[in-house]
């Protein structure tokens, strides 16, 4: 009997140049995932995934719709090589757009337009230079969340990422990320480093973003969620397509739970956890929170009999 399975997508940051080649190459469906990409964009993004150059690749507005277009490509490799469903899906901030189209909620269509605007949007709202994000090594959430009340001075530093393992990743006004580094230091955190990224995600300052795709969300349907998808908003299982427009506007502002939601698959039964998609990230993330259970990532062919034994 095959265990109770979770999918895991990964978000921004996960991109490298080459990603979800040799998927196309040898699996025709993943290439029709990439000719729809091309087409629904309007643009040649599969050259851009199996090529790069990676400092375009890079680019929010190109790396956004690269990474779920890459994973939704895996995921049609997983699905018709394995025929594995899983119980619950979750994606890491930009990933859960990729697990509303696992869970039947957003077509890749749609999906792929909403994240392109919604990293244009995420661009556009803050100046570049005027906001930063760094890692909190070592800090419990109280800890960190009192690093940023203190290190505000009238300006906005928040938790942006609660990714468990120890790692806290804080957003807001480059002055006071860099404020909170130093406090974080005196207080007991083993590592805080400035992050190399293109605006302060999941924070006050992404408020404009989070309007504009409030905006661009009006327009797209949203059908029945065949899945559970645990929200980064909540960490809560989310069933009620009606829902999930206001989660993601309200995800572009708020934390990303993600250590939350991987104790909520466990306590929810899961057994196994496959991170479908470009890079090991999510994968490695678990394994320090859910020590007891299996993961692992595809995505690419060389990884498909791992998963495969994973969910024996």
């Amino acid at each position: 009997m095959s265990r109770t399975l979770a999918f895991l997508f990964p978000g921004q940051g996960a991109q490298a140049a080459g990603m979800g080649k040799a998927l196309a190459q040898q699996f025709p469906v993943a290439a029709q995932v990439f000719a729809e990409a091309d087409e629904a964009l309007g643009f040649q993004l599969s050259t851009l995934c199996f090529e790069g150059p990676i400092e375009t690749l890079t680019l929010t507005t190109n790396a956004q719709p690269a990474i779920v277009a890459t994973s939704i490509a895996a995921l049609r490799v997983l699905e018709q090589e394995t025929g594995l469903h899983p119980a619950y899906v979750a994606g890491h901030s930009l990933g859960e757009y990729s697990a509303l189209v696992a869970a039947g909620a957003l077509t890749l269509f749609d999906a792929l337009r909403t994240v392109r605007e919604r990293g244009r949007l995420m661009q556009e709202a803050v100046p570049v230079g005027v906001g930063a994000m760094a890692a909190l090594f070592g800090l419990s959430v109280e800890t960190a969340t009192q690093v940023c009340t203190d290190a505000a001075e009238n300006e906005i530093v928040a938790p942006a990422n609660l990714n468990g393992g120890e790692q806290i990743v804080v957003a807001g006004h480059a002055g006071a990320v860099r404020r909170a580094i130093t406090l974080a230091k005196t207080r007991g955190a083993k590592r805080a480093v400035e992050l190399t990224v293109s605006a302060p995600f999941h924070c006050a300052l992404m408020t404009p973003a989070a309007e504009g795709l409030a905006k661009a969300l009006e327009a797209v349907p949203v059908g029945p969620l065949q899945t559970g998808v645990i929200t980064n908003v909540t960490a809560e299982v989310n069933q009620d397509s009606r829902q999930v427009k206001n989660l993601l506007v309200r995800q572009v502002t708020a934390p990303v739970r993600w250590e939350e939601s991987m104790q909520k698959m466990s306590a929810l039964g899961c057994e196994a956890a496959i991170e479908i998609g470009p890079g090991r990230v999510l994968a490695g993330l678990f394994k320090r929170i859910v020590p007891a259970m299996a993961c692992v990532s595809f995505g690419d062919p060389t990884s498909l009999d791992e998963a495969r034994r994973i969910a024996a």
